[in-house]
């Protein structure tokens, strides 16, 4: 996701017209005047949002890391702390947090900031916490096919915390692990330990 392009849902640039005038009724149905100042400009404001929170739509993950490196290191490689906004699917209201990516490369490597892009490709859409896990942890296994991979992710939910139980501050963590790190629990314990560090 390199350019600015990256960075828009053309599907919601298209639609831009009708996603307005929905927005528009929405403000209406939950007793907003849409003549009062604040407002006139709102459904498309909201609009624009969509075109940057639903980018991930317009980009397959997996062209993400299409550009790789042959690279004769088999060590663990780790990039944590990739900061992530997402959209719960069930009630449409922002969850984000942090994801941490490890893996050992098999002879093929990608550049360090694809697994940011990556994180961004798979978390631009309507998401469940736990598919964006097994999502990054799958697609850097296919593209890659390093010896094994982990990830972890952590999320504040707002459907969470700002309405129903309303449980403020609670964090939710989501692991996935393939190749090697299923079989490995020192490798495991490793990467775990390199999260703190």
């Amino acid at each position: 996701m390199a350019g600015k392009k990256d960075y828009v849902n053309s599907m919601v640039t298209r639609n831009r017209e009708q996603i307005e005038k929905h927005v528009k009724e929405i403000l209406k149905l939950v007793g907003e005047d849409v003549e009062r100042e604040g407002l006139l400009e709102t459904p498309a404001r909201v609009t624009r949002m969509y075109e940057e929170i639903f980018a991930g739509y317009e980009v397959d993950p997996r062209d993400v890391l299409g550009v790789t490196f042959d690279e004769q290191h088999e060590e663990l490689v780790i990039v944590k702390d990739i900061v992530y906004y997402s959209q719960c699917e069930h009630h449409m209201a922002p969850f984000f947090g942090k994801a941490h990516i490890g893996y050992i490369p098999s002879g093929k490597i990608a550049g360090l900031s694809k697994l940011a892009r990556l994180v961004d490709a798979i978390t631009r859409r309507l998401q469940v916490q736990e598919r964006i896990t097994s999502q990054i942890a799958d697609i850097m296994d296919e593209v890659l096919k390093p010896h094994g991979v982990m990830v972890v992710v952590e999320g504040e939910h707002l459907c969470m915390c700002a309405r129903g139980v309303k449980k403020t501050g609670s964090n939710t963590v989501t692991s996935a692990v393939r190749g090697e790190f299923r079989k490995n629990s020192a490798l495991r314990s490793e990467f775990l330990a390199l999260l703190k560090h």
